[in-house]
């Protein structure tokens, strides 16, 4: 039996949806968002929306609901109306794993000994809790970030540090430390939303939702993150010809040529920074375009095989079962 050909690290998340290897998995978390009056609608639905996006990659990963200090509605900074899901209350925190406070520019820094009291009843049962904008005031004033780092919005920074002398209130756009996690924007309550995944599953399926709500960013993903190793321009220069040069790859000489360095410094800035040869990203980013076509257009497979640069339909079909263990021709049709 013929084992089947792995992408690179830097690809793997492009085609997790693909592969389906992690089917019926079990872990299962709950999360609840607190709305309160004002809260910052686009950091809050970055969030969500992170955790739906995981849903979509690996159906029911995650349950979600939100929640009110009261019934009825809640209104948004941005003046929208949302109605929450339910009232927040002892009964309910009991079935959550996460519960994220969300804040706003224009959330008054006011909390009553019933907020406070469900926050500190959550922190009692272990639920990991959250605060997005100025969220992490109210979790300060409960007394719940002593001896943790956070993030809040820079307008309300000093309200906190003045709250909450015990904690390590930073500049950062997020944190994460242990069971608190606070973001101080809406692209921060993304990537926090991303940590809170991450601890859970692996970071394949990370990237995956990276790939599908940052991929510019995603583009340039490094697998050795801890070394915070920014992509150089060269790579990226050479990065972005090869995507743009799919249906006739360029030689190596003349991505060479164009990005200005030597043969042995792209393949060394590969290495160092994506963890691959430049001809493996190459045929992983022709592979992975090459799928996307079959999925979602009408295009015959010699029509796909030539738009993905393949020499012939039986090397693309051999280079294909080499990736996804079957042919071309059995890959599943979206569109009719």
């Amino acid at each position: 039996m013929v084992e089947r050909r792995q992408f690179s690290g830097a690809m793997k998340g492009k085609n997790l949806r693909y592969l389906k290897d992690h089917e019926g998995q079990s872990v299962r978390a709950r999360a609840g968002f607190l709305l309160l009056e004002h809260f910052s609608l686009p950091a809050f639905t970055q969030a969500l929306d992170t955790i739906v996006t995981a849903n979509l990659l690996r159906p029911e990963l995650f349950s979600t609901k939100t929640f009110g200090l009261s019934e009825g509605e809640v209104v948004s900074d941005l003046g929208l109306v949302i109605r929450p899901d339910a009232r927040l209350d002892p009964i309910e925190i009991q079935a959550l794993d996460l519960l994220v406070v969300c804040g706003g520019y224009r959330t008054a820094l006011k909390a009553d000994d019933s907020l406070t009291g469900l926050l500190r009843d959550a922190a009692e049962q272990g639920v990991a809790l959250a605060g997005i904008w100025n969220g992490a005031w109210f979790l300060g004033q409960a007394g719940l970030l002593d001896g943790y780092r956070c993030a809040i919005h820079p307008e309300h920074r000093p309200a906190l540090a003045e709250i909450a002398r015990l904690s390590q209130v930073t500049s950062e756009a997020y944190v994460v430390d242990r069971d608190r996690l606070t973001a101080s924007s809406p692209t921060g309550s993304f990537y926090m939303a991303l940590e809170w995944i991450r601890g859970l599953h692996d970071k394949a399926l990370t990237d995956g939702i990276e790939d599908i709500l940052a991929f510019e960013a995603s583009r340039y993903r490094r697998i050795k993150p801890t070394l915070n190793v920014s992509v150089s321009g060269p790579l990226r220069e050479v990065v972005n010809l090869m995507d743009a040069n799919l249906e006739e790859p360029l030689e190596m000489e003349a991505l060479c040529l164009y990005a200005g360095r030597s043969r042995r410094q792209i393949e060394r800035l590969f290495k160092e920074q994506l963890g691959t040869t430049p001809q493996r990203y190459y045929m992983d980013l022709r592979i992975t375009e090459a799928r996307r076509l079959l999925q979602h257009t009408t295009l015959t497979i010699v029509e796909v095989s030539v738009a993905c640069g393949f020499v012939s339909p039986s090397h693309f079909s051999k280079c294909y079962s080499a990736y996804f263990g079957y042919r071309p021709s059995r890959e599943t049709r979206l569109v009719k």
